[in-house]
């Protein structure tokens, strides 16, 4: 099944229901198939088609389902990029991509990098959509009228375009495409390099994704509301939020940011019946004054993902909501998601749950992939399944490496160091990538250490997580110090990385040494700075 078609086999079956709830205002499913049309002829008319790329720079907001599906039915090749991104990050994955035309909002947080991206990059088209046009029209007035200091001018330029410019109300000139091998997104992630690689999945890859997920659901009577949190461009948002609800008719309450407060009073307002988050999420609104008055008698299960969720913080949340909360384990690589605790069944803190329908797992050999762990042995988790990507964008050799041929079939290797409990529950014993999971996004050290070394006062850098209270997990720097004037110290260096690092990656300190730990043939050596650090063995 392409996406194209999932998208409208739904909207066939119940055109006038609510797929999108945005600050009060509904969207149908018409309405969105009706967008995402007007977008694909825009994009056509522009000569953008079969095997472009297209971005979006967006947060969660209406515009953005219409772009995504809508750049598929044009035959394009979707993009997602985090809107927490700096220029330099967005600019060397629009550079990674080759994307040509990039979407995004007025708004301060996003427009000016956009442009700057714009100036200095390969990218040829900027489609801005203005927030007011989305909002209820009352809201939307307010915004037009008493929202200078929230919204931005469009710039007045050719290669600018505003969304309502953009779009053609009429039907897009049909596209064949081949659900299996058509690119239908290019979703970026670090691997375990921390080299951004962006992970081709195909139509098949994705509807495949949600339907496995649509699968394990219990409910199928009643209505079904999703809250839409998480940020639609990470890969857990985009196969559990939003294709998920699309393949099974339900209604996506979107907010553009997380904020505790407004979080759970829309969930009330809207009576969500699903609430997927990462566990600093849960955390927050556990903390928040307005938990203790929220009626939260509609929702139904809740889905953690992007980091361990810790078992004090599951029970005081079930305790506290009523609802279900289950953890569950995916990759970018896998279109999401490989395995989750049964929303209906045992719930066995420590794991990750069971494979999905249709995936199927295997523990590889620790020091020699080509061969499977022995019986009882803990051994690298690798995965087979509709969901796993097709390879990575332009890195063949990544690619290569990325899989483990078995019986003729090509297994992804995860990098995580798992067992299997009774059952197939999956418990990862290891991480043995060096990747951060700060509230559920990954941070790659060497990309934190490449802003470091820039400053030049820093001769040699090492970043590793250290623990955080609300977030999980912090990046902290440790350093050696070149000759350099004026002389700097440590609070100084951390202020000056973090106006060149993305909200995400924001180092929680930097601190400098003498010497850094390294290995005998003289490289650094991380493992040996966690150990010294954490006393991690």
């Amino acid at each position: 099944m392409t996406m194209p078609e999932m998208l409208e086999g739904s909207v066939a079956a119940h055109p006038a229901a609510h797929l999108l709830e945005f600050m009060g205002r509904h969207y149908s499913y018409a309405e969105v198939l009706c967008d995402a049309r007007a977008f694909a002829a825009g994009l056509q008319k522009l000569g953008i088609g079969k095997g472009d790329r297209v971005g979006m720079f967006l947060p969660n907001a209406p515009i953005y389902v219409a772009a995504y599906y809508g750049a598929m039915m044009a035959g394009a090749i979707a993009v997602n990029f985090s809107p927490l991104y700096t220029v330099e990050e967005l600019e060397a994955q629009v550079e990674d991509s080759g994307t040509r035309l990039l979407v995004t909002l007025d708004v301060p947080a996003l427009l000016p990098t956009a442009c700057k991206v714009l100036d200095q990059s390969s990218l040829q088209t900027l489609v801005v959509g203005r927030l007011a046009d989305m909002l209820p029209w009352a809201k939307g007035a307010a915004l037009r009228l008493f929202g200078r200091k929230s919204t931005m001018a469009v710039p007045r330029r050719r290669d600018v375009l505003t969304w309502n410019s953009m779009v053609v109300r009429a039907m897009p000139e049909p596209v064949q495409l081949d659900a299996e091998k058509d690119i239908a997104l290019l979703q970026y992630s670090g691997g375990t390099t921390g080299v951004p690689k962006g992970a081709m999945l195909s139509h098949q890859n994705l509807t495949a994704n949600a339907r496995q997920v649509d699968a394990i659901d219990p409910f199928r009577t009643g209505p079904d509301i999703i809250m839409g949190v998480l940020p639609l461009f990470h890969v857990f948002a985009n196969t559990c939020v939003l294709n998920r609800t699309v393949v099974k008719g339900g209604c996506l309450a979107m907010l553009p940011r997380f904020d505790a407060g407004q979080a759970l009073k829309t969930m009330e307002r809207v009576e969500a019946t699903a609430f997927p988050g990462v566990p600093t999420m849960y955390q927050a609104l556990l903390d928040h004054p307005r938990l203790a008055s929220t009626d939260f008698s509609s929702l139904l299960v809740c889905i953690s993902g992007g980091a361990p969720l810790p078992e004090p913080l599951h029970q005081r949340f079930e305790e506290a909501s009523g609802a279900r909360l289950v953890e569950g384990y995916g990759l970018t690589e896998s279109s999401g998601v490989v395995s989750t605790n049964p929303y209906d069944g045992e719930n066995r803190h420590g794991t990750i749950g069971q494979p999905l329908p249709e995936t199927r797992i295997r523990l590889l050999d620790k020091e020699d992939p080509t061969r499977d762990a022995p019986p009882g042995e803990p051994g690298e988790l690798a995965i087979c399944g509709p969901q796993v990507m097709q390879g990575y964008w332009n890195r063949p050799e990544a690619a290569a490496a990325a899989f483990a041929m078995r019986d003729g079939e090509r297994w992804l290797r995860t990098g995580d160091i798992a067992m299997l409990d009774p059952d197939f529950y999956i418990r990862i014993v290891d991480r043995s990538k060096d990747m951060i999971t700060v509230g559920g996004f990954k941070v790659f050290p060497s990309q934190v250490e490449e802003v470091l070394l820039r400053h030049p006062c820093v001769k040699e850098v090492l970043v590793i997580a250290v623990p955080d209270d609300y977030l999980g997990e912090r990046p902290a720097a440790f350093v050696t110090l070149a000759e350099c004037s004026p002389p700097t110290d440590g609070e100084k260096l951390c202020n000056w990385a973090n106006t060149h690092l993305g909200k995400h990656e924001r180092l929680q300190r930097v601190e400098i040494r003498e010497s850094l730990p390294k290995t005998p043939i003289g490289k650094l050596d991380r493992k040996a700075l966690r150990r010294e650090v954490l006393g991690e063995g």
